[in-house]
């Protein structure tokens, strides 16, 4: 008897503590601006879901993006390693059948698939167009979205690198949708996937492809921005219209009883747009030099909120230094899911989270842009920035080719990097481009 009554608490503990691992959802926005959200400084945007979730939760203030451009951004989040070293130091091909990101990779539903999650992909993929690359090949259980760069949200069709080519699977199906909000299908499915009976927590990776081009917001934010001037007006449609989506899942995690059993993350891919095909603009980096693309902070600087109601603190903001890749290993540690034998660039700010007194893990941070002599490319140490062919997609100064191929700034000083010091400082200059050289290895 006594043996049956310490094996059904040991049964007990054990179910206790599965329950103990959070539910993790990964809200990924895609092109949104430094500071587009109202919690974050901005007056003329109504995000107030997302605000609520920063008070419910911790805001980043110094986050960076594992990359400027959407695949390799993806990539660095979703394996915890530079993209370059992940395969993608770009973007990858929005045509079916071209692979990207390799398989060998252990993306993060991998990882946690692995320790007991059911794990789930809704919206954007942009990773790869082949069965063994696509989300279903890459560790996910299910699979709802686009797999190229970005879709019309009402046909579905990618229009931008002829022929016109429809673009929207499930579960590695190619299912039809015509006519029906892009928007309102990701949330039925996420609801869907959230709302699942199951006995193991879920993870749930939903990438939207908002507020990347084309801007579709829907009528009632139309009507709501009709004051603002192009191209601010249909930025700010959409940025609304994506929080009024999440606005309902979050309602819907409430009305489960499963919202403080949730971790969710919010955050964007890089910078704004200033793609002829996003009206040349419309986001806001604020004192952020450059935009999505480039290196500069606009590029790589994003908004980023952490939330898990009762377990991390609420209502308050962290100023270190962190990055992209860094979601991965602190996942792991706080869904205690075992990290792969793989090279991981990613560290743990759970102590970053927990305290704003911790220390960034990250004595540097190191990002690359292309492959090749001309590949764009960064170092940070503390203050100091150097970037290695820079781009400035925000046109807010001049570059010269030869005077400016390194270009080195004091953030504490100028955060708008809008002077280089690289001939004043070469001591500086030359301990950085040795942390360079020792990823040289990514170049090749």
């Amino acid at each position: 008897m006594q043996r049956f009554i310490f094996l059904s608490l040991l049964l007990g503990a054990l179910t206790l503590s599965a329950q103990a691992k959070p539910n993790v959802i990964i809200i990924y926005a895609d092109d949104q601006g430094s500071l587009d959200l109202g919690c974050y400084g901005s007056e003329d945007l109504h995000t107030p879901h997302l605000d609520a979730l920063a008070k419910r939760g911790v805001r980043f203030t110094q986050m960076y993006s594992p990359s400027a451009i959407c695949s390799a951004s993806r990539a660095g989040l979703l394996t915890g390693r530079i993209p370059a070293r992940a395969g993608v130091p770009g973007n990858v091909s929005s045509y079916k059948g071209k692979p990207g990101m390799p398989a060998s990779e252990v993306t993060m539903a991998e990882m946690l698939g692995s320790s007991g999650y059911d794990t789930g992909h809704v919206g954007k993929w942009h990773l790869g167009y082949t069965p063994e690359t696509m989300p279903n090949g890459q560790g996910f259980g299910h699979s709802f979205g686009h797999m190229g760069g970005c879709i019309d949200n009402y046909s579905h069709f990618f229009y931008w690198v002829g022929p016109n080519r429809h673009d929207l699977w499930q579960n590695g199906e190619e299912i039809w949708r015509d006519g029906q909000f892009f928007g309102d299908l990701m949330v039925d499915e996420v609801i869907k996937f959230v709302s699942k009976e199951r006995d193991q927590p879920f993870f749930l990776y939903w990438a939207i492809n908002f507020p990347h081009y084309p801007m579709q917001g829907t009528a009632k934010w139309r009507e709501v921005y009709r004051h603002l001037s192009s191209p601010r007006r249909q930025y700010c449609e959409f940025v609304s219209t994506m929080d009024e989506m999440i606005g309902e899942v979050l309602g819907q995690l409430h009305n489960l009883g499963i919202d403080d059993d949730t971790l969710i993350v919010f955050q964007s891919d890089h910078g704004h747009s200033t793609e002829e095909r996003a009206f040349f603009g419309g986001g806001n980096s604020g004192p952020y030099r450059g935009a999505k693309g480039c290196l500069f902070e606009g590029g790589l600087r994003v908004p980023s909120i952490v939330s898990w109601p009762g377990t991390l603190p609420e209502g308050e903001t962290r100023d270190q230094m962190v990055m992209g890749c860094d979601w991965y290993p602190t996942l792991a540690q706080l869904c205690e899911a075992k990290l792969p034998e793989t090279k991981i660039d990613g560290k743990s700010i759970t102590t970053v989270i927990k305290s704003a007194d911790a220390k960034t893990p990250h004595e540097h941070l190191y990002w690359q842009l292309g492959k090749g002599p001309r590949a764009q490319w960064v170092v940070r140490e503390g203050d100091w920035k150097l970037l290695g062919n820079p781009q400035d997609r925000s046109k807010q100064g001049e570059l010269d080719p030869k005077k400016d191929k390194h270009f080195l700034a004091n953030l504490s000083k100028d955060l708008s990097e809008t002077t280089n010091v690289a001939s004043e400082e070469t001591a500086v200059v030359e301990r950085l481009q040795k942390i360079r050289q020792s990823y040289a290895e990514l170049n090749r």
